[in-house]
């Protein structure tokens, strides 16, 4: 007798569709499951080039937001391998949080130098990126500024950012702390408001898109989302924006431009550990730092490796010394610090 076909395809995507929901599967072999901040396509190709060397599959939850609650309410239970986060204030967040582990790799620790690593093996800087000043080729002339020239009233109304609580801001307002003290770090926010255009909006490149469209004539972005923008064949109008801007390594008194980091951390409860160690082993190595310097335009760690040639078009950075941590110490004041100032209010309130 022939068995009734439709109840029996209802079921199947019944359970197609319930396995959909499920998270991310933990104990698949030959796989690391990646809970990440950033952006998958800027990660994808050196996960490719790993799992073409080793076989190993990667598998990609990305969060623009409470990454760290969601391992910790996970528990034990979590899917988690690997974190893949910007930012020293997040790599050192999420150690603090207690859902990293500690790794003590030869390979890792060889590959790395000291000051990009945890000293308790938590966490591991993969690339490096500068702080910069997008400038209009048309309309700005100068060719070196400092970041306390960007408080000079010449800038009044011509000067764009993103969200004062971003990562990438806070990181360079907590150096602005250590280097100069809370309250002349303060003094400058209050005049850097005063020469934003508008309200800060959007992100690096949208500071880009805005210089383009005549709307400022400077604005604070990362170095590599110029090497990004220059070279979207499949967004033409990013190339505009990229080739519309000229970069400028802006210093503090020391003659160095503010570095922050990309970074990894083995989670607490990863249940494919040894893959998971394979994938840092991987991160760390040659080839993943040239594919990243090459395919994302970052600032490879590894000593002496240059970065692209679009890369070193823009001229020399010159990195500052300050130390990760001396940064990290100080995002919860220059957060409380941009709120106190209103910086995401613009420049009118």
């Amino acid at each position: 007798m022939k068995l009734p076909t439709f109840p029996l395809k209802a079921a199947c995507l019944a359970a197609l569709a319930a396995t959909a929901m499920l998270p991310v599967q933990a104990m698949a072999d030959g796989v690391v499951n990646i809970y990440t901040y950033r952006q998958p396509e800027l990660i994808q190709p050196v996960l490719d080039a790993f799992t073409a060397e080793t076989g190993i599959d990667t598998q990609v939850l990305f969060l623009d937001k409470g990454l760290e609650e969601r391992i910790a309410a996970e528990g034990q239970n979590s899917p988690a391998d690997l974190i893949m986060t910007v930012d020293i204030a997040r790599l050192t967040a999420a150690k603090e949080k207690g859902i990293t582990q500690a790794l003590d790799d030869a390979i890792v620790n060889g590959n790395l130098p000291a000051e990009y690593r945890d000293p308790e093996g938590h966490w591991f800087g993969l690339t490096k990126r500068g702080r910069v000043v997008y400038a209009s080729k048309d309309r700005v002339t100068d060719t070196a500024l400092s970041y306390a020239d960007l408080a000079d009233p010449k800038w009044k109304g011509r000067i764009c950012v993103r969200s004062g609580q971003h990562d990438y801001n806070l990181a360079l307002f907590s150096a602005m702390i250590e280097h100069w003290g809370a309250e002349k770090a303060e003094e400058w926010m209050t005049g850097f408001k005063a020469n934003l255009a508008r309200k800060p909006d959007g992100n690096d490149r949208g500071q880009a898109s805005a210089i383009y469209a005549g709307e400022c004539d400077i604005a604070l972005g990362n170095t590599y989302y110029v090497g990004l923008m220059r070279t979207n064949e499949k967004e033409p109008a990013e190339k505009d924006w990229g080739n519309a801007i000229n970069v400028i390594f802006p210093t503090f008194e020391n003659g160095g431009t503010h570095v922050n980091i990309s970074g990894a951390a083995l989670a607490k409860h990863s249940p494919n550990r040894d893959n998971a160690v394979k994938l840092l082993e991987f991160l760390s190595s040659h080839e993943a730092q040239q594919i990243y310097a090459e395919k994302n335009f970052e600032y490879p760690v590894e000593p002496g490796l240059e970065p692209s040639e679009i890369v070193k078009s823009f001229g020399k950075l010159n990195a500052d010394t300050l130390p990760l941590a001396d940064i990290a110490k100080h995002r919860k004041a220059a957060s409380e610090m941009v709120d106190r100032v209103g910086l995401n209010d613009g420049p009118s309130s």
